[in-house]
């Protein structure tokens, strides 16, 4: 009896810790598009609240931040760029309006010759499930950082997520085996890192953000007919009138595929069946 109140006093220190901990306001985090939206809240779960910058059907190409979501990055404890074209402009203004915000750059876990790829060429490094890996540990990292007490659920999540994209980069070496080394024609050339990661090719119509000249894109319409390439890879984010009239002189209709979808782990998957079904040869009919 003379113990009793000693554990109810722990009792209730635990419990009012625990409360205060459950009440805690979550961290709050901004990405540049929607699938580092799925990687952080993957890892942070209900401790942090993710805001996106680049809505669903807009482009990181052109797309520029509303005065408001200016206002709330200014609010926000961390922000996650990845490398996509708006951040150019982006970074200096937020760094001389909010000096206090710590923005990650997830370029950070790619070897020099990798960054200069993505910072050069091609900033769609999230389409490799293996880059997403090492990812989320800078994302775990540096939520730990800012947010110790979750720190263990942090890294429980992490590896959790982790083993997803293990299953995922398994699915797609399986589903793209078949049609290993044949070449992806695209219109916008946002699936570099997707090909090397599964051992295609891409070639795209547009270079360097524009249509090629009419001998270049001569000859990329005959050596496509050639291959009997009956399709054209688009995006939802770009308009359809230019890849439209690419596709009628290759006789090859369109495909859409979405590198920005927010359901990563889906739509990755939906890709590659995609890849793999446009690709691999049709039997050649014999008409009499």
């Amino acid at each position: 009896m003379t113990r009793l109140p000693l554990v109810v006093l722990l009792f209730l220190l635990s419990w009012v810790t625990g409360t205060a901990s459950a009440g805690a306001a979550p961290l709050r985090v901004f990405v540049s598009i929607p699938p580092q939206a799925t990687f952080v809240r993957q890892v942070g779960g209900e401790r942090v609240r993710v805001d996106i910058l680049v809505r669903p059907g807009q482009s990181p190409a052109t797309y520029a931040p509303t005065p408001k979501q200016m206002t709330a990055l200014t609010q926000t404890d961390l922000y996650f760029r990845i490398g996509v074209p708006f951040e150019r402009s982006l970074i200096p203004r937020l760094t001389r309006q909010a000096p206090s915000l710590e923005i990650v750059d997830l370029r950070n876990i790619l070897n020099q010759s990798e960054k200069d790829e993505a910072i050069g060429r091609d900033p769609h490094i999230w389409l490799d499930p293996n880059l997403v890996h090492r990812m989320v540990l800078l994302i775990r990292d540096r939520l730990s950082r800012n947010d110790p007490a979750g720190a263990a659920r942090y890294q429980t999540n992490c590896a959790r997520f982790q083993e997803q994209l293990t299953r995922l980069d398994q699915e797609l070496h399986r589903l793209l085996a078949p049609v290993r080394g044949q070449t992806l024609t695209v219109f916008h050339p946002a699936y570099g890192w997707f090909c090397r990661a599964y051992g295609l090719r891409q070639r795209a119509v547009i270079h360097e953000g524009k249509l090629p000249g009419p001998r270049a894109l001569a000859r990329l319409i005959e050596e496509t007919r050639h291959r009997r390439t009956r399709y054209l890879v688009i995006q939802p984010q770009f308009s359809r009138r230019s890849a439209q009239s690419v596709a009628r002189a290759m006789e090859a209709r369109l495909v859409e595929m979405d590198p920005l979808a927010e359901d990563y782990l889906d739509n990755m998957i939906r890709m590659g069946q995609t890849i793999a079904r446009i690709l691999t040869p049709r039997p050649v009919s014999h008409e009499r």
